[in-house]
């Protein structure tokens, strides 16, 4: 007797379906899976068979074949286990076969017939949603994350018996309700900029950076405060929409990282890995490139690299295609994923070996080949794709005692909302909607500047030796500078701020 269950797997973040169809044959007891399982779904066998038996079902004395169609994409993970089991008792007649027409499952089961969470639950309710009339069936600690997405009829099941006990009209099951956090919840934050003291030019600098959505660079002596400043910078970007929320979760939810009984990312990523990560944990990937990097569970929110010197150069440089493109696309021989990967590059470091070359207090012990070949580790072509680049120097005793001009994480906010609204406005009828995504043909139309400023930005370029690139940065910055202002044209001190912020080009 064959049976049919619907269930869904997910390649990168996207759901796709899998039907899920066992087949029982009389003959002595022997059990296959077909369709490219993996070894966690090879395993399910075991499970799957104590489950049943534990949850008061006899499992069958026969030839049990099991096929996950498409059978060329390959089967990960222990989520088949629940549809697997609701299968064979399909076939076996204990679950009618009309009840699973339009019915999902997805779940891992326990030896005692428990439902345990899975990971990708949010990704598989985006792709249930097309299916208008469906319903579908999740692990209970799962039900808030499958129920964010409007317009999925989504049944939380604490074990195996009540999966079949509601799926014969036996066991009653309320449907799952998302609890969605207010707005507001998105922007509270335990850290706060008014406890940043002194660094007036550096808050400058994160506010320009938060408003345009630009990359960022701060270089100083140790203790100057680059981390701290870097962690405040998330409490001052606009809060996110609902939409955003919900695929930067499907990101964390895919890598297992959203959390149990979890149903939404409250705030804004923030991601800072050691600098002993690899390439595939920076942009994702691995032997199959399933799991999402450090680049992608920071979309739309911060990605933070500190000491980036001691960063592998091999790790930096894969950075270069998501920051142009603001998506990752692993290759390999069988499969190609794409990540999104819409981030804030926020980078640390120091500006020699021992850090105190910039330190007017402290003495530097560094000789110029060594400061020379410690910047080298940075390419040029990724400080091009950095927009600011800002010096922190070290904080003086009468600044970090003083309370003047500490001016709180929500008065920052308020005015970068605000340049923000310009360019939502600018950007109406385009695809981007920050400053820093401008390409050649926005810059043309958003950017022209004066004479004196074209004057200004020309001298900076041949004494820099800025590169095209660095130029178009150079206008992006100015015109977040003038939306900061108010002002609907690019003026000459808007331009000079912007160049003040390309520190390494300049000389430290």
């Amino acid at each position: 007797m064959i049976a049919k269950v619907l269930s869904a797997a997910h390649l990168g973040i996207e759901a796709f379906p899998v039907e899920v169809e066992v087949d029982l044959t009389p003959g002595a007891f022997f059990y296959v899976t077909v369709g490219l399982p993996d070894a966690a779904v090879k395993e399910s066998q075991n499970r799957i068979l104590a489950a049943m038996k534990n949850s008061g079902f006899e499992p069958p004395v026969k030839k049990i074949t099991v096929n996950l169609a498409p059978a060329d994409v390959r089967k990960e993970g222990s989520a088949f286990d629940l549809p697997i089991a609701l299968a064979i008792l399909t076939a076996q007649g204990i679950v009618p076969k009309e009840k699973m027409e339009k019915v999902y499952v997805i779940g891992e089961l326990a030896l005692d017939g428990r439902v345990k969470p899975v990971r990708g639950l949010l990704s598989v309710s985006v792709a249930v949603r097309k299916l208008k009339g469906a319903a579908l069936i999740v692990p209970a600690e799962n039900a808030g994350e499958a129920a964010v997405v409007d317009g999925v009829n989504v049944i939380p099941v604490e074990n195996l018996a009540q999966a079949v006990g509601w799926l014969n009209g036996e066991v009653p099951i309320a449907r799952a309700q998302a609890h969605i956090p207010p707005p507001a919840a998105f922007e509270e934050d335990e850290v706060d900029f008014a406890e940043v003291k002194g660094q007036q030019h550096v808050r400058r600098a994160m506010e320009v950076a938060a408003a345009g959505g630009h990359n960022v660079l701060m270089a100083g002596p140790p203790g100057s405060g680059k981390s701290m400043i870097a962690r405040r910078l998330p409490t001052i970007l606009p809060g996110w929409s609902l939409e955003e929320a919900i695929e930067a979760s499907r990101i964390h939810s895919v890598a297992g990282l959203l959390g149990r009984n979890a149903s939404i990312l409250t705030r804004r990523p923030f991601r800072s890995p050691h600098h002993t990560v690899s390439d595939a944990g920076l942009v994702g990937g691995g032997h199959n490139p399933v799991l999402p990097g450090e680049v992608s569970l920071s979309h739309y929110g911060v990605l933070f690299l500190d000491e980036l010197p001691e960063f592998r150069r091999s790790a930096l440089e894969v950075l270069r295609q998501p920051l142009e493109d603001g998506r990752v696309v692993i290759s390999r021989a069988t499969s190609s994923v794409a990540f999104p990967a819409r981030f804030m590059l926020v980078c640390a470091m120091n500006p020699c070996p021992c850090g105190y070359a910039t330190d007017p207090h402290k003495e530097c012990k560094c000789t110029g080949a060594e400061i020379r070949r410690y910047r080298r580790k940075i390419s040029g072509p990724l400080l091009d794709r950095i927009d600011i680049q800002v010096e922190v120097p070290s904080v003086k005793y009468q600044e970090l005692k003083s309370d003047d001009g500490c001016e709180n994480s929500s008065a920052i906010r308020e005015r970068v909302e605000q340049a923000r609204e310009r360019q939502t406005r600018r950007f109406a009828k385009s695809r981007i909607y920050r400053n820093a995504e401008m390409g050649a043909r926005q810059i043309k139309a958003y950017c022209p500047i004066g004479a004196d400023a074209e004057n200004l930005l020309k001298m900076a370029m041949e004494r820099l030796g800025l590169s095209a690139r660095a130029h178009a940065r150079t206008l992006k910055v100015a015109r977040t500078i003038a939306d900061l202002a108010g002002c609907d044209d690019i003026g000459t001190e808007h331009v000079a701020e912007a160049i003040q912020y390309r520190a390494l080009d300049r000389g430290l």
